[in-house]
């Protein structure tokens, strides 16, 4: 097949490319590199990958058949989508209306990433997706997340209006290797933090929970849903809880750091649980996260540290 990924340059495009090519498929990535990196992808040079540097927010332009369109271009990062507000919300809006227009046109199948911020502050633990979320449309974070429900809503109207074959996804915390050292979430800021010895900085009390998925489990559930039928949103994550405290405190461990755990006060409308009920995934999908904490753990702070020593 011949698949177009927008935000190819980025953490999970860029290993979503390299499953789709290992498969024998062909891909043209688009990237406007605001968040992605062109690193991430040049060991797929000489493969069948074509780049195209383009702001998706613009009409897309590709040449010959497609037969997916996986729109992944969108800020992830709270420090991204509060510095860049406005572009997160048309990549929500304006990219996925033109990553939908081009499915349509080239008669292909469409898979939207979204996010378990979809949920908001969750006031349902887990969280299934049918639940609606608590979500404050005018807080800080709100141009990330009412950009993904907008980018579903347009989906599902583009599904039942065009009768367009459309996918899902609500992503959970996802991390491993090419993950930015500057990305602010939670790992990479405490990898990072860790590998200097400076203090490891937790925003709240610590005790707010996430769960956490290795890119590996994540990709082999996005290409699961790519071969499913169901046209319903699905959560994709590691129902594994935890808190932000005991993460840090691991990545310490695991480091061999001396660095020591500072509080600072949480930012608004940060969640305070996350958990992912991924009955429908297993159902589905026949899909569950396969790699442990320690070992995605140990694969990403190998990454890091080599990353962190090349650039000095």
């Amino acid at each position: 097949m011949r698949i177009v990924i927008t935000g190819a340059a980025g953490f999970i495009g860029s290993h979503l490319s390299d499953a789709l090519l290992d498969r024998g498929h062909s891909v043209v990535g688009i990237d406007n590199l605001l968040t992605g990196d062109l690193a991430n992808i040049a060991h797929l040079a000489g493969r069948e990958f074509v780049f195209i540097k383009h702001n998706v927010t613009n009409y897309i332009h590709v040449d010959g058949p497609v037969d997916w369109v996986l729109h992944w271009a969108s800020p992830a990062s709270p420090i991204d989508y509060l510095e860049w507000p406005i572009p997160t919300l048309k990549v929500g809006a304006l990219g996925t209306h033109n990553a939908l227009g081009l499915a349509k046109a080239k008669g292909a199948k469409f898979m939207i990433a979204s996010t378990s911020e979809v949920y908001g502050d969750p006031l349902e633990h887990p969280q299934t997706e049918a639940y609606w979320g608590n979500v404050n449309p005018i807080g800080p974070r709100g141009v990330y997340d009412e950009a993904k429900r907008f980018a579903e809503a347009i989906t599902f109207a583009y599904h039942r209006y065009h009768g367009l074959d459309t996918r899902i996804v609500r992503i959970f915390n996802t991390y491993g290797p090419r993950m930015r050292v500057n990305d602010g979430r939670a790992v990479p800021t405490f990898i990072a933090q860790a590998l200097r010895n400076k203090d490891v900085t937790i925003f709240g009390s610590g005790r707010q929970t996430r769960s956490f998925c290795y890119i590996s489990d994540l990709v082999a559930g996005l290409l699961a849903l790519m071969n499913s039928t169901t046209n319903d949103p699905v959560n994709i994550g590691n129902p594994q809880e935890m808190t932000i405290e005991a993460m840090a405190r691991l990545i310490i461990q695991m480091t061999g750091s001396k660095s020591q755990v500072v509080f600072h006060p949480l930012p608004a409308d940060d969640p305070q649980v996350r958990q992912p009920d991924i009955t429908r995934a297993r159902t589905l999908l026949g899909w569950e996260p396969k790699v442990s904490l320690d070992q995605g753990l140990t694969s990403t702070i190998a990454y890091f540290r080599t990353k962190m020593a090349a650039s000095g």
